[in-house]
Parts: structure tokens; sequence; C-alpha cells
């Protein structure tokens, strides 16, 4: 499955400033297969070295840090020479040795002539308790569910994906090309873009397949709740984890902390809610009321919305049927707003790696996002259907002329200079778009 990322991975190789490299993402988003199929491209030898699988590899962290007694012991271990330059190192599952994480450092210090990858969720490596990390001395990646470029790519439409990677910001799409891009982003809404569920749609086109590799996806996220969490938080991260769904279909989507459970109070969930965003499962997007910069400035902390990282699993979580994503309906109506936004924010999220905003002016209008790009302020409003009026956004603008304005909807792509119309499933290109 091609994924954008590899892009960074060759820079990254390639860069006369390269350092040891951490790839944090979300458990089974396919970082071990990317790093493993990148090494196989671009390398004539990996040496792949898996910290919870294999306990003992602990052992060459005891004592000295010295990379490269350490490196003669894995390659003593595997029983086969670790070269410089020629070999890719994986330290998977790295947040399992938290001596291999402050190794790190003098990896870059003292034998930068080796590349060295290393893969971990953004939770463990977030819990780990390294004797001191590696500050200045590593490189970051962070690798997101697959996006809907990907998905297409993954479902062999290659030509389709380049297509629209190549549109230009005034090109007309035909109605056979926009027809079939909305089948493939209901599809999407389906299965999102976690990679095994992908590969089990892309081979099968079997639902009920797809809903119980969303499933197991599911539960394996609460056994690392269990795993990781106090006992105490345990309850909590469940109940909000679910209640996610049932508060983004709500008209007023604000999340609310004692609408996780009847008696709780937001000082009774702020931990376990802080876990879930530090385990990248979740995105919290806070309200501005107004639109300058820095965003981050005119933010209220106490007013969120909250959205899942991928939108496959939002729609399993609500045990959402398949037929009424792929058909109308009027019972899906509440919850299409919803989803629909959700897919929106991802797309966002894999395209500038920045959770944006959203504005609301008391109660009279809200925009679903604002975001930055450059030096501009852009608001964007997400319709789930072919019906883009908004009266919020006409008030926003009204209020503070923005030199860009978005409408994300099933419409083609239109519009003038100021108000841009883009389609749901070009999304991510939004910035080069304008």
């Amino acid at each position: 499955m091609k994924r954008c990322l590899e892009e960074k991975l060759i820079e990254w190789k390639n860069s006369p400033d390269r350092k040891p490299l951490l790839l944090r993402g979300v458990r089974q988003c396919g970082k071990t297969y990317l790093l493993k199929k990148f090494a196989e491209k671009y390398y004539t030898d990996v040496a792949y070295f898996n910290f919870e699988e294999n306990e003992s590899l602990q052992s060459a962290f005891e004592g000295d840090l010295d990379p490269q007694r350490i490196i003669i012991e894995l390659g003593v271990f595997r029983g086969k020479k670790i070269n410089p330059g020629t070999t890719l190192i994986i330290f998977d599952e790295i947040q399992f040795c938290n001596r291999a994480i402050t190794a790190l450092k003098y990896f870059q210090e003292n034998a930068g002539e080796y590349h060295l990858v290393c893969a971990g969720s953004l939770l463990g490596i977030a819990l780990a308790k390294p004797l001191s990390f590696p500050v200045g001395k590593v490189d970051f990646l962070t690798l997101r569910p697959m996006n809907f470029y990907e998905f297409l790519i993954a479902n062999g439409e290659k030509l389709l994906g380049e297509y629209l990677t190549e549109l230009e910001p005034n090109a007309k799409i035909s109605q056979l090309i926009h027809e079939k891009l909305i089948m493939y982003l209901k599809n999407y809404y389906l299965t999102g873009g976690m990679p095994e569920v992908v590969r089990v749609w892309c081979d099968t086109h079997d639902i009920e397949k797809v809903k119980t590799v969303q499933q197991k996806i599911l539960d394996s996220y609460e056994l690392d709740f269990a795993k990781h969490a106090p006992s105490h938080d345990f309850p909590k991260l469940s109940a909000i984890w679910r209640s996610i769904p049932g508060q983004l279909s709500k008209e007023n989507s604000k999340f609310v902390f004692s609408q996780v459970k009847k008696g709780w109070r937001a000082k009774d969930l702020e931990d376990a809610l802080e876990w879930l965003i530090s385990a990248g499962l979740v995105y919290k997007v806070y309200k501005i009321e107004k639109p300058f910069l820095p965003l981050s400035a005119y933010a209220d902390q106490t007013f969120f919305k909250l959205y899942l990282a991928d939108v496959g699993l939002l729609g399993r979580i609500a045990r959402l049927p398949a037929d009424v994503i792929l058909d109308r309906s009027d019972t899906y109506k509440e919850f299409k707003g919803a989803l629909t936004e959700n897919y929106v924010l991802t797309e966002l999220m894999a395209s500038s790696g920045e959770t944006p905003y959203y504005w609301k002016s008391q109660n009279k209008a809200e925009v679903d996002f604002i975001t930055q790009a450059g030096s501009e302020i852009v608001p964007l409003e997400v319709k789930s259907t072919t019906n883009d009026r908004s009266k919020s956004l006409a008030e926003y603008c009204k209020r503070y002329t923005p030199n860009y304005a978005v409408k994300a909807s099933l419409k083609p792509l239109s519009g003038d200079d100021n108000v841009r119309n883009i389609p749901l499933y070009l999304i991510g290109r939004m910035a080069e778009l304008l």
C-alpha cells in the first residue's frame, strides 16, 4: 500500500543532517509495514528488532550506551553484521525499552553514519520514562491512518489518484469522474484509513469482514487502556471514547463532560481525556470567537469538540449500518454531518498536521473549521450533501471579510476567488486549490 510519508523518509535518508528517526502514530496505522517496505526499496539490508516481542533485546542497552558496542551486539544477535549506510536499523515498539530511547542521543552524536529508524505508539512513547529524552537529537515523523488519496491507490485507482493531485484550481471535473469519486468517498466513510481494514475491503469488498477487523482494532485499543492507564482511569477512558459519536451528532456538538456519564464532571475526566489525546486516538478542536493571529491566543480552552482519528472507526463505534451511508436515509441525517466533519478533519490533519479550530458567535452562527494557510485565516464550512448554503459562513464573511472562504460539499469544484466550493474528495488539497 502506497503511503505518502514515504517521500519524507526518502528525504530523511538523503539528508546530510540526518538524525535517528522516531516514527510515531496510533497503534495499527501501518508504521512497521511502512518502515519494512522502505528498507526493502532503498537499502540492501534491514536489521529489525522488536522490543515488545523480544524482551531480551533490552540487555543490549544495560550498562553503558556506547552505540558501537550496541551495534556489534545486535549484529551478533541476528547473525549478520550491521553496515553503516547500507543497513537500515529498525527499533520497533521502542517504548518498551526506555534505555533504547535514551541511547538515541549517543547514536546521533557518535554513530551518525548508521541509519536508524524507530517506531512506537504515540501513547507508549508519551508514557515511557527514559533516563533522559534525546531532545534535539532525534528527527520526528507522524504516521496517521490512510487518507482518501492513499485509499484510492490501494483500490487500484492510480490514474484517478494522479488526476486528483494534478487538478488545477479552476479545472472542471466531468460528471463521470465526479460520481466515481463520490462512490469511493462513501466507501472510505465505511472503511476509514486503518491499513488492515483497507486491505480487507480491497481484497473482499465484504462489509461484514470490514466491521470485524474494525471491531478487533477497537477492542485492542480498549486493551491498551487497561494496560497503560491507572486502573481508576480505565472506566473513564472507555466512557469518553464511546460517548464521542453521540456528542458529535448533537445539534450543538460541543463536548459536554456531564453527558459522558451522569454525575461526572470535567475535573473527574480531564486526565482520562488527555490520555486519549496523547495516544493520538482523538483530536480536540477548540472554539475561537475572534479569527485573529495567532489563533491559539483566541482559543477557549473550556469549549471544544472531540473527533476520532479515523472516520471508519467512528462509524463502527456508532454501530452505523453500511446501507445508510451508501444510500440516502432520513434516519442517518443527524449523524451524517458529524461523520462528514470527522472525515474533513482527518484529511486536514493528514495534509498539514495542524489541528484547526472552529468559530462560534454566541448562539447565532458556527463555522465548522478555521484553518491557517500561511498568514491567511480560512473559514471552512462542511456540508454532507450538494446543498452548500451556509448562513453561518455568510455571517462570518460579513463580519471579518476573509480573503478566502471554503465550502466543502458533494458539489464539483467551483466558485470565485473569495468563496470556493471544494468537493469533499479534494479537501486534502485545500491549501493548494485556493
